[in-house]
């Protein structure tokens, strides 16, 4: 949230210079709040376990968040029960003549995959398009980023040599714009993928600017349309255990996944995982959410 302080108190320029979010004392007089509405494209399998993890993150915020739960309509989820779906979510269908302050997409285990493969893509193009100029600000997280920055800037993604695994530290780059205020010069983030877009590929287009990467994991956080989309390439989102359950759900299957980096004491599977990168996780949702309440207008049908 923004502070209200004096117009003339003297450390104001220091506070501003440094990105803070100030509002002068008219502004702050004649400044309307209301609940801001947020729409999750959830598109992970286990549904319930990616609420309860985004809505931890969401829940950091003095602001009321009205959540309303979207999933594609034409898609068999095998792992989630129809019944929760029928009661908790809706369809594209139900809502594209509707207005958000904010979105996120989600991930979804078919990176291998061509995009076009996809048996939503078609609706998922769709819904790239409505957020357009239905969403004050979109966030697309792992998979969710790679098939946005494909269909809005035309990157492709690549497979890997092996699954990046594991929690991979990131430098923070431009680091006066306001996602990443508050942020130490480096920190954690969990990644799990096959693929990814070459860093390379996302500094030379010249719509989107890079706020974090890493040596090993490439780039983490880009932006475009003056903040209106938001590309996290890796899982702020998980939970303490999230890792820990895709390994040994790997090995149960053949497959030969390594142990992921950074995150069990010792390097061991069997200890406890570290947990490492929630206060940043945090700080991310928090400050995107602010953004959104700053951008967003007070008459939500007037976003554009």
């Amino acid at each position: 949230m923004p502070i209200k302080i004096q117009n003339d108190l003297p450390v104001r320029e220091i506070l501003e210079d440094e990105n803070l979010f100030i509002v002068g004392e008219e502004t702050a007089s004649h400044q309307d709040i209301r609940p801001l509405q947020i729409a999750i494209l959830n598109l992970m399998p286990l549904k319930e376990d990616t609420e309860l993890q985004l809505l931890r993150m969401l829940s950091n915020t003095p602001l009321q968040l009205d959540i309303t739960f979207m999933r594609i309509n034409n898609h068999e989820s095998t792992h989630t029960p129809i019944s929760h779906l029928n009661k908790f979510y809706y369809t594209f269908a139900d809502l594209w003549k509707n207005k958000y302050d904010g979105l996120i997409i989600t991930g979804a285990p078919v990176e291998k995959m061509d995009f076009e493969e996809v048996d939503y893509w078609d609706e998922l193009k769709l819904i790239f398009e409505w957020s357009k100029t239905n969403v004050t600000s979109t966030c697309h997280i792992c998979w969710g980023a790679q098939a946005a920055l494909y269909y809005h800037y035309g990157l492709e993604k690549e497979l890997l040599p092996q699954k990046l695994f594991g929690v991979y530290a990131h430098k923070v780059m431009h680091r006066k714009n306001p996602l990443v205020r508050g942020f130490d010069d480096y920190f954690l983030i969990p990644h799990s993928r096959y693929t990814q877009v070459p860093a390379e590929k996302i500094h030379q287009n010249a719509d989107l600017t890079v706020l974090a990467e890493s040596d090993e994991a490439g780039v983490l956080l880009c932006t475009a349309m003056n903040g209106r989309q938001v590309f996290i390439m890796g899982h702020p989102e998980y939970d303490r255990y999230t890792l820990r359950n895709e390994y040994f759900r790997d090995r149960d299957k053949g497959l030969h996944t390594a142990v992921p980096v950074n995150y069990f004491l010792a390097g061991d599977p069997h200890n406890e995982p570290l947990l490492q990168w929630r206060a940043h996780s945090s700080l991310f949702y928090a400050n995107w959410i602010n953004c959104v309440y700053q951008e967003t207008p007070y008459d939500i049908s007037t976003i554009h």
